[in-house]
């Protein structure tokens, strides 16, 4: 058996900090689209939130059904919609919805990834909610961690992290019968001379560490496939900027 960990990537870029900006961009792709608030709507009924020590609401309930996004927002005066895609992900040939939330107020948070599914009727059920597959906006120096983008493609929840040239987390998720796992990640991490890019295939239980020396003109590199343990990272588990692979195993 051999040990393959993937360090934690550090990420220490500084960006200077913007809000209180509304608006709403489309991306090139047809299946996403960036918002940055949406109207709130009426919440009467719904169950009152407390606010812990650190700031995170508490007693979160999301709605379980609903016929638009706003529809499932738990909390529209402290939580707004920052990303969207759209897209079929189970195979049912209906578009489904995968939205990021942020809190209006605090944007060191944890940001909820809900996933929506589209029922016969045009309405959506509530399907997965993930707290930790997102990382937070900001650190506590106010310093923004990553550029981000999301896009459901080809039956996949693919998820983007950019921290630099040489920093990033690039990530896809699939349906597996009900569960929502992740089917791939690479990442890939940048220093004194060289870069090191290590991508993860679930689907094969493999995974493979490519370096390049960046010292040299050529910039020659070297890469090693290494088997894997066969196991499910869930969706409601995963944490992209913190993950890593245990001990691998023979297919």
């Amino acid at each position: 058996m051999k040990k393959l960990i993937l360090p934690i990537i550090a990420i220490s870029f500084a960006f200077t900090v913007q809000s209180c900006l509304k608006k709403e961009t489309i991306s090139p792709k047809k299946n996403v689209s960036v918002i940055d608030s949406l109207p709130e709507h009426d919440c009467t009924g719904e169950e009152e939130y407390e606010e812990s020590t650190s700031g995170e609401p508490d007693n979160v309930t999301y709605p379980e059904t609903g016929n638009k996004i706003a529809d499932f927002l738990p909390k529209p005066d402290v939580y707004e919609v920052q990303y969207k895609a759209e897209g079929d992900l189970n195979n049912d040939n209906l578009p489904d919805i995968a939205v990021v939330l942020k809190h209006k107020e605090n944007y060191t948070l944890k940001r909820p990834m809900l996933i929506l599914l589209q029922n016969p009727d045009k309405s959506y059920r509530l399907d997965k909610i993930s707290n930790i597959v997102m990382p937070p906006e900001y650190n506590e120096n106010d310093f923004k961690m990553y550029t981000e983008t999301i896009s459901i493609e080809k039956e996949e929840l693919r998820i983007y992290l950019f921290g630099g040239p040489h920093n990033a987390i690039s990530s896809t998720f699939k349906y597996i019968e009900k569960d929502l796992v992740l089917n791939t990640l690479t990442a890939y991490s940048g220093g004194a001379g060289s870069i090191v890019e290590m991508s993860y295939d679930f689907e094969k239980s493999e995974s493979t560490t490519k370096e390049t020396n960046t010292m040299e003109e050529n910039m020659p590199s070297t890469s090693e496939t290494f088997p894997i343990k066969k196991e499910l990272h869930i969706f409601e588990d995963t944490a992209l900027s913190e993950f890593y692979n245990g001990d691998s195993d023979e297919s």
